[in-house]
């Protein structure tokens, strides 16, 4: 596989991995919505198991405006193109790890192979920004190459 199909490939698991969180949570929403209107109104002042479910539905609802900021961002990456340098949506290749510069997902499992999408608001990014292929980095102490970039 070349680097702009193994970029793509990892693109769409990114894609689907944050469209699923989407409408995960939209479901979750709706169920918070309908127990609560199930229970009905407080039975006295001291009732507070509707405000409490309320409070849920408003908390995933945060959540899904955050999950849809990041699919948002993650829309801007150009899978078409290398990058020569670490940036946004980059994938970096080290002796260690293979990163996608993307959002924050963790793990992802592709081809039997261990990528981790993580986002510039790291720390690790900070080390490795800018870094071209040969660039050595420190970070936690310990020194990293980077064998690929693209």
């Amino acid at each position: 596989m070349n680097k702009l199909e193994l970029k793509k490939k990892l693109y769409e698991a990114c894609f689907q991995h944050q469209t699923d969180v989407i409408e995960n949570l939209k479901e979750l929403m709706a169920d918070a919505q309908i127990t609560a209107n199930e229970y009905g109104a407080p039975k006295d002042r001291y009732d507070s198991y509707r405000m409490q479910i309320l409070r849920k539905k408003d908390m995933y609802g945060q959540q899904l405006e955050k999950a849809l900021e990041e699919l948002e961002l993650l829309k801007k990456i150009d899978i078409s193109r290398e990058n020569k340098a670490v940036s946004f949506g980059s994938v970096v290749i080290t002796e260690d790890q293979k990163l996608f510069i993307s959002i924050s997902i963790g793990k992802i499992m592709l081809e039997n192979e261990t990528y981790y999408a993580v986002s510039v608001k790291v720390p690790f990014y900070e080390a490795i920004k800018a870094k071209k292929k040969g660039n050595s980095f420190e970070f936690n102490g310990k020194q990293h190459s980077i064998l690929e970039v693209f």
